[in-house]
């Protein structure tokens, strides 16, 4: 059966927002988006529409050049699909596009999600959902949770996921992906990567 590949990237944007959900969730990287190329042309995800204004928020074409995303931290993951299922999750991003001036970002989902309160609304989603909610399209993608209380590492930790390139952003384009060999030394050194950005921060304030 032939396959496709999918890519699910994973940053630190470091805005309030994201912080508030680093409190909760305890893990580095809380926002996920969805791509279907590996230059990272077509990165999709609900966050700011606006990069200054926190409450603009909806559906968004994601730029991983801009000056708002370049320096975030990220990690990138490949997943691989089914035709079938690549068409579908695909065709229903297109219908999102299409009609992304009715969607909003899910802010009353995100007090339910840190609160443990189930809140179902229309055309509105957090980032997590919005991934989990495309990726339940898939038979290999499994969760054990409700999407609207799904965290970014819920599917990052997801079996099939694999992890393709770890670092800055911006520099994502200047180096190859990973091979499969070198997947496990860069899990080993991602602590050491995460010490030395929290270093660099300290010195730069």
């Amino acid at each position: 059966m032939h396959e496709r590949t999918i890519y699910i990237l994973f940053m630190d944007t470091g805005t309030y927002l994201s912080r508030l959900i680093h409190l909760y969730t305890k893990q580095p990287l809380n926002h996920v988006s969805i791509a279907f190329d590996k230059n990272l042309k077509e990165v999709y995800s609900f966050g700011r529409k606006k990069p200054r204004n926190p409450f603009s928020g909806g559906f968004v074409r994601e730029d991983i050049r801009s000056k708002y995303l370049r320096n975030a931290r990220c990690a990138l993951y490949t997943f691989r699909l089914t035709e079938t299922e690549y068409q579908q999750i695909h065709q229903l991003v297109q219908q999102f596009v299409r009609n992304k001036d009715q969607y909003r970002y899910n802010f009353l989902g995100l007090l339910g999600f840190l609160f443990r309160i189930k809140i179902k609304r229309k055309r509105a989603f957090f980032c997590s959902q919005f991934v989990a909610t495309l990726l339940c399209y898939s038979q290999s993608f499994e969760l054990s949770k409700p999407t609207c209380f799904t965290k970014p590492e819920d599917i990052r930790s997801q079996k099939g996921m694999t992890l393709v390139y770890q670092g800055v952003l911006g520099e994502y384009d200047r180096q190859p992906l990973m091979p499969n060999e070198e997947q496990v030394h860069m899990k080993k050194t991602s602590l050491m990567f995460l010490l030395r950005n929290k270093v660099r921060e300290m010195v730069m304030r």
